[in-house]
């Protein structure tokens, strides 16, 4: 009981409820174990007694929590619940001041209504306060009502001597909401080659991709997978969602000769380049002529000799030098340590735990960058290269525009980062060492699974102002007219597993979701940017009310929508939520071509992961889609009768009959593709992440291909037609 006690101070839960309701206990070993990844010794008996005591008087003598939240109406949009905020288990009128974060250990609360910003009502009297504001301002005293929008300090002092110092988040009540109605497109940009592509779609592709959505098809936005950075070294994790670091690109990413510097490459360098760019013409003809999956080791490969080329033997202009400084300053210590990661990389390899010792820490490592002229030249190097390949991330950004789109880019946040790369690096301290994300046993998976991600600590987010948190959000942010956060359930809590133990022996541990939503709206907020959370799977009571309640989108998914509680049956589209990206699938998962077809259950059974047998499988698979077919049919979705093209427009039709604000096309649908990009279970027995996108025949597309495809053209001018706004031009 006293353990239990203990780690539910930590927010480590010691009983977890699965979808069937059953309470099942976690193994003592591994809640000893995660409170140990958290700083708190619970090893034996006396230990725990010893941190439960220190803990509790901790709390007594404590004058501030480490976060206080504040949500004000008026300044994002009000929506249901209003703003305000107010303690748990009190009365909103008694208590005016900020929200006394308490997450992990309760609920989230509820918010009546707007609050005036008054500081916390326990504090003794005589307490003297201070603010200090984002831009440096400080206010003195208790009257709060100026405070602005923003991430504030506040320092406490109370008459005894005590002291105290928190972090004041004042935020928005909700993300800003779509304009107007929107469709859209979901694509994996490295899948999408166009006939200038090096092997892999690239930020040129991206540029074209939505100018042509948008000006020729209406599109309101352009749903990519994450472009962070992945791991140096080869053979790298194809996934990108596995990335290095999710504060900054790939620089993978570039279309190279949209690089400045590439015109002004003089006749001594001429005949390196045109090695280059017929080594780069051979990979994107593997590709696209041979059949080859994409290489992203070999596409790395040939850019990374063409940059070398530019950034050594063409100097930076004034302006684009002033440019890159500025780049610089706005990145600060965040980019000078990433940059040494990559440095560091190519010299040692890419698992830092393997270096030499005073490299394995970023202050340390800069002693050997300041006393290695090679060494500091390929920080620079790789300085450089993020800021290039931001620039060509605002360049598709204003394409976007431009074209008119309503939203415009959403770009993806992973939901962790490589244990050995960048970020883990860099920010050792605000992760839990000897920990990985992963899931709990579910109905899909008995196992559960282990994504090998390190968490974020809470305690050390919480001490650091939320510091990590606001800088990579604000990083992603700034191109991005839309951020999807995959696995938003994350930001509420997320399932721990001990290093060597199995999925199954994990836990929940709880983040303070209050703060983490805080921040994320504020910086959405700032970023005029719509947040997309990935909802799906298994999702904690109140999870969803509450990320509807600050604005953040959910992820509605055709197949998945029935009437859960009741007939089972699909869900009609008049019931669905409005505030979602409605879809018929994702990249972890089969194609519309492939689900009408029943070809996923073959390559499932093909691949070894069926677990029932493939006749009775097929025909579970047949009568679900005879029953969505039957469906579209009684609603008139599907005039023109059965086949494959226009049961693939009835799916959209349905989607379009929904409430919901956001629909979103998988670009392969819109061709036919029957290959899923990313098969769940699989590693070697299936091209994960290495496919482009490609016909019915499997054969590749081109985004030339694509744009002058007859069956693309049909689906997407049907779509532009039913959610154009009145008086549009209408294709």
């Amino acid at each position: 009981m006293t353990l239990a006690r203990l780690a539910a101070r930590h927010g480590v839960a010691t009983v977890h409820s699965p979808a069937d309701g059953r309470d099942v206990p976690v193994p003592e070993a591994t809640v000893v174990a995660v409170l140990a990844a958290l700083g708190v010794d619970a090893s034996t008996p006396e230990a725990v007694t010893a941190a439960l005591e220190a803990a509790e008087r901790a709390d007594r003598e404590r004058l501030l929590p480490p976060t206080l939240v504040h949500w004000r109406t008026g300044d994002g949009g009000d929506g249901p619940g209003g703003g305000g905020t107010h303690a748990p288990g009190t009365d909103p009128h008694e208590n005016a001041g900020p929200y006394e974060s308490t997450a992990p250990y309760g609920e989230p609360p509820a918010y009546p209504g707007d609050a005036p910003l008054r500081p916390p009502s326990h504090l003794p009297p005589g307490t003297r306060l201070q603010v200090t504001t984002e831009d440096g301002a400080v206010v003195l005293g208790d009257d709060w009502s100026g405070l602005p929008l923003g991430v504030h300090t506040v320092e406490a002092e109370a008459p005894d001597g005590r002291t105290a110092t928190a972090t004041l988040i004042v935020s928005p009540a909700r993300v800003p909401g779509p304009a107007r109605r929107a469709y859209g497109l979901l694509v994996q940009l490295y899948s999408l080659l166009s006939g200038r592509s090096w092997g892999m779609g690239d930020l040129g592709d991206l540029r074209e991709l939505v100018t042509w959505a948008g000006r020729r098809h209406g599109a309101g936005f352009v749903q990519v997978n994450p472009l962070h950075a992945g791991v140096p070294g080869a053979p790298a994790d194809p996934s990108p969602y596995r990335p290095s670091s999710r504060r900054f690109p790939d620089p993978v990413h570039l279309r190279i000769e949209e690089i400045p510097e590439y015109a002004l490459i003089g006749p001594e360098r001429r005949e390196e380049l045109d090695r280059i760019l017929a080594d780069a013409a051979e990979l994107r003809e593997r590709v696209l002529g041979k059949g080859a999956l994409i290489d992203r080791d070999a596409v790395w490969e040939v850019k990374r000799r063409a940059l070398e080329l530019l950034l050594t033997s063409v100097e930076l202009g004034p302006g684009r030098r002033a440019d890159f400084h500025d780049f610089l300053a706005g990145r600060g210590r965040a980019l000078e340590d990433h940059a040494t990661y990559q440095a560091l990389a190519e010299r040692h390899g890419p698992h830092w735990r393997s270096w030499p010792e005073a490299l394995r820490t970023p202050r340390a490592a800069e002693a050997a960058v300041r006393a290695d002229p090679a060494l500091a030249a390929r920080v620079d190097f790789h300085c450089r290269l993020a800021w290039l390949t931001d620039r060509q991330l605002a360049d598709a950004a204003g394409a976007a525009r431009e074209a008119g789109m309503a939203v415009g880019i959403v770009h993806d946040l992973a939901v962790g980062v490589h244990p050995e790369g960048s970020d883990a690096w860099a920010g050792q301290e605000a992760f839990a060492a000897g920990m990985s994300v992963g899931a709990p046993p579910d109905a899909f998976n008995s196992r559960g699974q282990d994504w090998g991600l390190p968490p974020w600590r809470p305690d050390a987010l919480a001490a650091a102002g939320y510091a990590p948190y606001r800088g990579l959000l604000r990083e992603l942010l700034r191109h991005a007219g839309a951020l999807r956060i995959d696995h938003v359930m994350g930001l509420f809590r997320l399932w721990w597993v001990p290093e060597g133990r199995e999925p199954t022996e994990g836990t929940y541990v709880r983040y303070d979701a209050d703060a983490m939503l805080a921040v994320l709206v504020l910086e959405a907020h700032r970023a005029g940017a719509l947040v997309i959370g990935e909802d799906l799977g298994t999702v904690e009571p109140g999870v969803r009310e509450e990320l509807a309640r600050r604005g953040v989108f959910g992820t509605s998914v055709l197949w998945f929508e029935r009437d859960w509680a009741g007939t089972g049956r699909p869900l009609p589209p008049e019931e669905w939520r409005a505030e979602c990206v409605a879809t018929a699938t994702t990249h972890d998962l089969p194609s519309t071509a492939a689900r009408l077809s029943g070809d996923h259950v073959v390559l499932r059974h093909r691949l070894g992961l069926l677990a029932g047998d493939l006749e009775r499988e097929r025909a579970a698979d047949r009568a679900e889609t005879a029953e969505w077919r039957g469906l579209f049919e009684r609603l008139g979705l599907l005039p023109e009768g059965p086949g494959e093209e226009a049961e693939i427009r009835a799916v959209h039709r349905y989607l379009l009959a929904t409430p919901a604000r956001m629909v979103g096309v998988w670009l392969p649908d819109a061709v036919g593709d029957r290959r899923p990009q990313n098969l769940p279970g699989t590693w070697d027995e299936y091209p994960n992440w290495r496919l482009p996108v490609a016909g019915p025949d499997g054969q590749p597309l081109t985004l030339e291909q694509l744009a002058a495809s007859p069956r693309a053209h049909a689906l997407l001018s049907e779509l532009h037609a039913r959610t154009a706004p009145p008086g549009a031009r209408r294709v």
